[in-house]
């Protein structure tokens, strides 16, 4: 009984995030319909989220004062709100939280008005790792 109450404790103050280690080929399924989106190709977003976060849905990055979430690494000072930043522009009205999940549907969304507003070179990987060469970055099974 000790042991259930002590894991019901823990479910509570730790609520689980469904979190993915993507890889190279999931990830290109999962974005394919970015595939085009403001001039970009596939082959670049999957190069960029790469270099950015490791297709590691979960991967927070302290940088300069701010925090920077998920997969697309969006900055919690623009994109999102947090209880770090609580200025936060929150262009994407949406708690960063969202950004360390499995559902890449609002981080898409997201990633789209960061294009948008800012262009590729707002991730900063793009320019000197990601904007030629990047046959290593398709996946043969799409």
């Amino acid at each position: 009984m000790m042991s259930f109450v002590s894991l019901l404790l823990v479910g509570i103050m730790f609520p689980a995030f469904q979190a993915k280690q993507f890889t190279k080929c999931e990830l290109s399924q999962v974005l394919k319909d970015m595939d085009g989106f403001g001039g970009i190709a596939l082959s670049e977003w999957i190069c960029t989220i790469f270099h950015t976060s490791g297709y590691d849905t979960q991967t927070i990055v302290n940088n300069n004062g701010s925090t920077e979430y998920g997969l697309f690494q969006i900055n919690n000072k623009f994109w999102c709100r947090d209880n770090q930043i609580l200025q936060s522009r929150n262009i994407c009205d949406i708690s960063c939280d969202k950004f360390l999940d499995d559902d890449l549907t609002d981080d898409m969304i997201c990633a789209k008005k960061i294009l948008d507003k800012e262009g590729i070179d707002y991730w900063l990987a793009h320019k000197p790792l990601c904007s030629e060469k990047l046959e290593q970055w398709h996946c043969e099974k799409l």
